[in-house]
């Protein structure tokens, strides 16, 4: 992977799972948080597994699953080389063993098999796709936080498909995206996934939800399953206890478990 370290000033270390994980990250462009510890928790993995980490950052998802999942084989795939340099450094700071490489999600098959990522050769996938609408976010000037939030209309088809390619028959892709965009994600997931567990995250138990984690299997065959609703916040506007635990890595989510 081509080593380019941000500036030291542009950086600073974050504490994640309730202190069990510090990561570094740059103060401006995508900043990992409460989305990538969400969807850390909701990938279900045994030691053994390959596991890759679709724009994976400074590595926040697939570290905080590696912390809870000691003996997988972690592959962290990141477009920006500045994040790919974090996120190995982010590895070795927290003696976990993981490779970065800095890849286009949606770069051809060539293109991940030169990375050592073939076809059928991957247990999980887990990814945080750029996931605000172009036509209704105005984008950031800063282009590595454009490029981290803005998707354009095959965004995410592109990265299920790149993920249909790598997982082997069976395995399982976990992700995360805006709930209102929940019928993209059941179109995207139609062709070779099945056995899908969605799970709503809301802000605000009287609001609309504003997440949906979805787990999908490749090959499968189950019917969809709709999972009780994950709540935020108390009326109080503090966390609640269950996503408390989650967030101190105490607790895992449903579909880590399904």
């Amino acid at each position: 992977m081509t080593e380019l370290a941000p500036n030291v000033d542009d950086v600073t270390e974050d504490a994640f799972l309730g202190g069990q994980l510090h990561l570094r990250q740059k103060r401006s462009g995508h900043r990992s948080g409460h989305d990538a510890i969400l969807l850390a928790a909701a990938t279900a993995a045994k030691a053994g597994d390959r596991v890759v980490d679709f724009g994976a950052g400074v590595g926040a998802a697939g570290l905080a699953l590696a912390h809870r999942v000691p003996g997988i084989s972690l592959t962290l795939v990141e477009i920006d080389p500045e994040l790919g340099s974090l996120a190995r450094a982010n590895a070795a700071a927290n003696a976990i063993d993981a490779e970065a490489i800095v890849l286009d999600v949606t770069a051809g098959a060539e293109s991940f098999a030169a990375s050592g990522l073939l076809p059928d050769s991957v247990d999980v996938v887990l990814m945080n796709p750029p996931f605000n609408d172009a036509g209704r976010h105005r984008g950031s000037p800063d282009q590595t936080r454009h490029v981290a939030h803005v998707a354009t209309a095959e965004t995410l088809h592109a990265w299920v498909h790149a993920a249909r390619r790598i997982l082997k028959s069976g395995g399982a892709l976990t992700l995360i995206w805006r709930a209102d965009g929940i019928a993209d994600v059941l179109t995207a997931l139609s062709r070779g996934f099945g056995s899908l567990s969605v799970l709503p995250v809301h802000g605000d138990a009287e609001k609309p939800a504003i997440r949906v984690l979805v787990r999908a299997i490749k090959g499968g065959r189950a019917p969809t399953r709709m999972l009780a609703s994950l709540m935020l916040n108390e009326e109080s506007r503090v966390p609640k206890k269950e996503l408390r635990d989650v967030l101190a890595g105490r607790a895992v989510l449903p579909l880590a478990t399904a």
